[in-house]
Order: structure tokens, then C-alpha cells, then sequence
């Protein structure tokens, strides 16, 4: 009788470690952010990794969905997530240059993250990417093979205070997998365990919300180690504003969970709906998740193309990179994220026909918008990556529209969204003069924009006016003249 209690502590503890390695993004030393290349080509992708993101020092890439998907009309972004099999052919292209991109961009030193889509299957009767074919009407998906036995029966979802309508019935009509039988759950970690074996590093879960926790616990514990070691990151689609039957909370003892309050809230600070000085308490104190747990993201494919008017994209540019310095500046939250577009007007516009090609600038041609070539956002990866480790120190605010702090003796950040400012403000920083990297680049000694003197007890010379291209200074001890 005794034997039971420790039995079942033996059990608990022995699946801890699985659990915390799952929220290990395998980022490399001195490496940050993921970007999402959204609909890029795998072949664009690698000489991406080799070109920019590796000697950028960003750490990650995470792939639009990788398997076969239905040919929609038109050719919908949307398509990318209903399935037909898992065989990884779309066109992004096919499983060998998908190889080859993965293993070219680990070689640059960036992680490939596959966006995997295992919630349901396609909504759409017809033929797939890769050329096989599936019937809605008799929920047959050949070449998985998946049929109507895997299926939740078919409902709506119409009450989002109700966990089993969210999590057992079709979202927008897709049919919904039963992720608790066991051969559902074979199908998916085979796809899983395929990817692992090309030399992903991890997913991220689309629809993670609708699928039972204890599903996902034990699909993700089933999924073999990374070929160096280690468990596999999964960060998970919970979109959870409060209010509502499912928690993200329920989510975070396997795995990482996407942080949908993170952009709303700066995007309503940084469009002036809150002061800028409220962001002194950045952070759990807000509403948001331990930063440890979270993976953070001002918009994503789905918010830039929603109604929610809190939400900052590349059309509404200076704010935009303003929280996108805020994001990266800050010691909130340990996986950050952003998004790299192609212009839409409308909400289903699929991806240009050519990828992209590039102008004198580094920046983007063909329809695409890039963002992560904008000199204002990849220099704040690079900012970072300097200030890695450090506290955020020497917050100073008007108490209102500006606000600057430092992190530790690394770095230095300022802000105005109204008035100018025009002072000196302690830093930590060393003296000497500094290239403020989202105006410029220090080039060959000298820098591209604005300078800032620093004296010998760490004031700073500030000068930033709400009428400038961008409300945003920055300086760190790597940009030093």
C-alpha cells in the first residue's frame, strides 16, 4: 500500500525532463529571434540562411507547412493548412529540396522550424500538391491513409465557453482528428519523426487550442530525440485573450505557447492607446505569461490579416518597428519572433509568383515586403544578441509618450511617440561615441546615421523627435566608433 505514492512520484518526475527540453529552442550561442518566412521557397529559404539571416545572427526560420496540402482556386495562403498527407511536397517544393534547405541553414547556424498542421485535414475534396487525392464526403485521405474511423463526429464551433465544442468539433469545416486514438496519433509522429530525421529542430502547432492537452502531451513525448541530442521545441497556437473555456496555461507544462496578448497590448501602446510610461511593468504583471513560456510576436500570417485594430503590421510601418525595438530591447520573454510578409490587399491573396530578389539596399523586389531586411529590425536582432544576459536598468519615462532604458552596460534604448527629447540620460554604457543602429550601420569606423556621445559617467546626449522616420534610438557597445 505504500509502494503506490512513491510509485506515482517516480512516474511524475521521470517525464519532467522531457517536458522542459520541449521548451528548449536549441537557439546557437549568440544567436536570437525566429523569423517566419512566410510562403517562402525552400530553395529561397537556404541561400537566405546562408546570405542574411546566419551572418545577421538570427537564430531560426520557422517554414510554412511542409506537406501536401489541397490546390484551392485561386491559390489561397490558406491552403497551406489543409492537408491532404503528410508527404512533404508543396509548392514551397519537395522533400529533397526541403533536405537541403534544412541542412544548409543549420549549417549557417539557423534552426528550421516547421509550422505542423495536425489538428485536421482538408476541407476540400479534390487533389493535393503532391498529386494524391482526398473525398470530404467519405472523409477518406488515402494517402495517410486516414479515414472516417480518425474523425471527430461533424459539428460546428459556436461556443467558445464550451472546451468539448472547441477541442471535438470542426473548425471552418475541417474535419477534425481524433488525436486520441492511437493510430491518429502514429500517423502524426511518423510526420514528426520524418522531419526530426531531415534535421528540424522543431514545430510549431497550428490549432493547438482545438486539440486536447493529454493528446498533445503524449503525441509530442512520443516524438524521438534531435540527431545532437535533445527533445524537440514545440511551441503551440493557443490564441487566448481571457474570457474563454481554454487556457493557454494548460499548455505550458509540455511545450511553449504563443503569446497572443503580447502584440495586441504593444500595439495598443505603440499606437497610443495606453502611455508609454505603463511599460515600466512590462511583463507577467500585464496579463502575460512567464517570459520562459512564452514565445512572443507582434503580428503573425493570421493577425495582419484580421480586424483587430490593435494589431501593428508592415502597413503601419514607424509603430510597427517601434514595437518591434521595444520586443527585442526588452528582457521580457526568451523566444521572440517576426514576421517577414509579402504585400496583400486582400485577406486570402496567396504569395507572389516569383520569390524574392533584392535591391542595392538589401531590401526585397517581387511583392515581397521582408521585414526582417529592414535596417531597423535587423539591427535590433543584433542589439539582442549583444545585451544577452543582461537586466534592464536606467528606466527613465516624461511619464507619459517617452520612455529610454538601458540593459546592464551593453546597450540603450529610446522612445517618443509625442514631443521631442532633447537631454542627456544616464546610461551605463562607457564613454565614447556610438552609432545609433536603427538610423545607420557602422561602416568602415564611422556610422551611416546619427551618432551619440556618452561621457564619463554615462550620460548619454539624446536627441530623438516624434517627427523623425523612426521614434526609436538605439546604441550598444558593438556599434562603439
Amino acid at each position: 500500500m505504500q509502494l503506490m505514492p512513491l510509485l506515482l512520484v517516480v512516474i511524475c518526475c521521470g517525464s519532467i525532463p522531457t517536458a522542459l527540453g520541449q521548451k528548449d529552442n536549441h537557439f546557437a550561442s549568440g544567436r536570437n529571434t525566429i523569423v517566419h518566412l512566410f510562403e517562402w521557397h525552400w530553395d529561397a529559404i537556404a541561400a537566405e540562411c546562408e546570405n542574411f539571416l546566419g551572418p545577421n545572427g538570427f537564430a531560426g526560420v520557422q517554414v510554412s507547412p511542409p506537406n501536401e496540402n489541397s490546390v484551392i482556386g485561386d491559390r489561397p495562403w490558406w491552403e497551406r493548412y489543409q492537408p491532404v498527407s503528410y508527404a512533404i511536397n508543396t509548392r514551397s517544393g519537395d522533400e529533397s529540396s526541403f533536405a537541403n534547405m534544412v541542412q544548409r541553414c543549420n549549417n549557417a547556424g539557423v534552426r528550421i522550424y516547421v509550422d505542423a498542421v495536425f489538428n485536421h485535414m482538408s476541407a476540400t475534396s479534390g487533389s493535393g500538391t503532391a498529386g494524391n487525392t482526398c473525398d470530404i464526403g467519405s472523409l477518406s485521405y488515402p494517402a495517410v491513409p486516414f479515414g472516417s474511423g480518425d474523425f471527430h463526429s461533424s459539428c460546428d464551433i459556436n461556443n467558445y465557453q464550451d472546451a468539448n465544442n472547441i477541442r471535438n468539433c470542426w473548425l471552418s469545416g475541417l474535419p477534425d482528428l481524433d488525436q486520441s486514438k492511437d493510430y491518429v496519433r502514429q500517423k502524426i509522429v511518423e510526420f514528426l519523426n520524418h522531419c526530426v530525421d531531415l534535421g528540424v529542430t522543431g514545430f510549431r502547432v497550428d490549432a493547438a487550442k482545438h486539440m486536447w492537452p493529454a493528446d498533445l502531451q503524449a503525441i509530442y513525448g512520443s516524438v524521438k530525440d534531435l540527431t545532437g541530442g535533445g527533445r524537440p521545441f514545440f511551441y503551440q497556437e493557443v490564441i487566448d485573450m481571457g474570457g474563454e473555456a481554454v487556457s493557454r496555461d494548460e499548455y505550458t507544462g509540455f511545450g511553449d505557447v504563443l503569446e497572443f496578448r503580447f502584440g495586441n497590448e504593444l500595439g495598443r501602446a505603440f499606437q497610443g492607446q495606453n502611455p508609454l510610461h505603463y511599460l515600466e511593468t512590462w511583463g507577467t504583471t500585464w496579463g502575460l505569461l512567464d517570459g520562459s513560456e512564452a514565445v512572443v510576436f507582434i503580428d503573425n500570417h493570421d493577425t495582419q490579416r484580421g480586424d483587430n485594430g490593435n494589431i501593428l503590421t508592415y502597413k503601419n510601418s514607424k509603430p510597427y518597428k517601434m514595437a518591434i525595438a521595444f520586443m527585442l530591447a526588452h528582457p521580457y520573454g526568451v523566444t521572440t519572433r517576426i514576421m517577414s510578409s509579402y504585400y496583400f490587399d486582400g485577406h486570402d491573396q496567396g504569395p507572389p509568383g516569383e520569390q524574392p530578389g533584392f535591391n542595392d539596399d538589401g531590401s526585397c523586389t517581387n511583392g515581397w515586403v521582408c521585414e526582417h531586411r529592414w535596417r531597423q529590425i535587423y539591427n535590433m536582432v543584433a542589439f539582442r544578441n549583444v545585451v544577452e544576459g543582461t537586466s534592464l536598468t536606467n528606466w527613465w519615462s516624461d511619464q507619459n509618450q517617452q520612455i529610454a532604458f538601458g540593459r546592464g552596460d551593453k546597450g540603450f534604448v529610446a522612445f517618443t511617440l509625442q514631443g521631442d527629447i532633447n537631454q542627456s540620460l544616464q546610461t551605463s554604457l562607457p564613454a565614447g561615441t556610438y552609432c545609433d543602429v536603427i538610423t545607420g550601420n557602422l561602416e568602415n569606423g564611422s556610422c551611416t546615421g546619427k551618432s551619440v556621445s556618452v561621457d564619463g559617467s554615462g550620460m548619454a546626449s539624446i536627441s530623438l523627435s516624434s517627427n523623425d522616420d523612426d521614434g526609436v534610438l538605439a546604441i550598444h557597445v558593438n556599434a562603439k566608433l
